[in-house]
């Protein structure tokens, strides 16, 4: 059997663990390509009108894959921690998939609880199970996956430009180069560094919450609110940039919780969705360095 990655939403994130774990176990899969134009027309020919742009491109990535291979991955994210929970359409995405796309191979759906080592080995053992493998390699293979993710999250050197920026958003934001017209590469050229939130400690991210009048439902906006809060009180950037899917519902809330917070150091908004220009995305950029080369000059 040929298991189809959609490399799309968490993939991005966690596509260490995953292919380690395949590899390990001897599966024949293959991942679909790095967003493309291709892929954006099929997600947004296949999913709903409202999905926002992550949710259409993962369902390109689908479709995609669904001649190629004999079965498709698509997790079901539920939760990341007790009382924390992920983005509803996560929850709903098989359902969304099974009945948006004709002509599908067989979907493996697994539900994820929580991203701890218990609740990840569940969701690989299970998955693993739904695939009809040898039952006394599923720990091993775990084991080397789980080890693979570690070193993946481990912290990471900033580059050392003239100017630091916290890029702030969902993960499928910040680092699917297609969605965001590849901007760190883009920032990097004008000699500013951006700096993400695996590069601050989850403990740093947590006690920054707490100002908060009460912990956040969401698992994204405990994530963009603690690490904009963190980088901007320990004057660890210059300024922030918040990549935000447009009618994301999360974000318009968490979007006014950091501006309300970081009040001494510029913040631009950059909205996208499957319409968003690169041109007007180059020049907000451009308008945003020249404010910051003021304000440090």
């Amino acid at each position: 059997m040929k298991l189809g990655i959609p490399k799309g939403l968490l993939y991005y994130k966690y596509y260490p663990f995953i292919d380690s774990f395949l590899e390990e176990l001897q599966v024949d899969f293959i991942t679909s390509q790095d967003t493309n134009k291709e892929i954006l027309d099929l997600g947004v020919k296949n999913a709903i009108d409202d999905a926002c742009l992550p949710i259409k491109i993962f369902h390109g990535h689908v479709a995609s894959l669904k001649d190629k291979c004999d079965a498709i991955l698509v997790p079901r994210f539920m939760s990341t921690a007790k009382g924390e929970y992920i983005c509803p359409k996560f929850c709903g995405l098989p359902e969304m998939i099974s009945n948006s796309i004709p002509g599908l191979p067989r979907l493996i759906v697994e539900p994820i609880y929580g991203l701890d080592q218990k609740q990840l080995y569940n969701f690989a053992n299970k998955m693993a199970k739904k695939m009809e493998l040898d039952n006394h390699r599923i720990k091993k293979a775990f084991m080397t996956a789980l080890s693979k993710q570690r070193e993946f999250n481990m912290k990471k050197l900033i580059p050392n430009n003239k100017y630091k920026i916290a890029l702030v958003g969902h993960p499928y934001n910040i680092f699917d180069k297609y969605m965001n017209m590849d901007i760190i590469n883009k920032l990097n050229k004008i000699n500013i560094s951006a700096v993400t939130e695996d590069y601050v400690e989850e403990s740093n991210i947590n006690e920054e919450i707490k100002d908060l009048f009460k912990k956040p439902f969401w698992y994204f906006a405990r994530n963009s609110y603690g690490f904009a809060s963190y980088v901007s009180k320990n004057k660890l950037v210059d300024g922030i940039i918040y990549i935000s899917s447009f009618a994301c519902g999360i974000d318009s809330i968490v979007i006014e919780l950091i501006k309300d917070k970081v009040k001494d150091i510029p913040v631009l908004v950059l909205k996208i969705d499957e319409q968003t220009g690169e041109a007007g995305f180059d020049t907000r950029i451009e308008a945003f360095t020249d404010m910051l080369e003021r304000r440090c000059s």
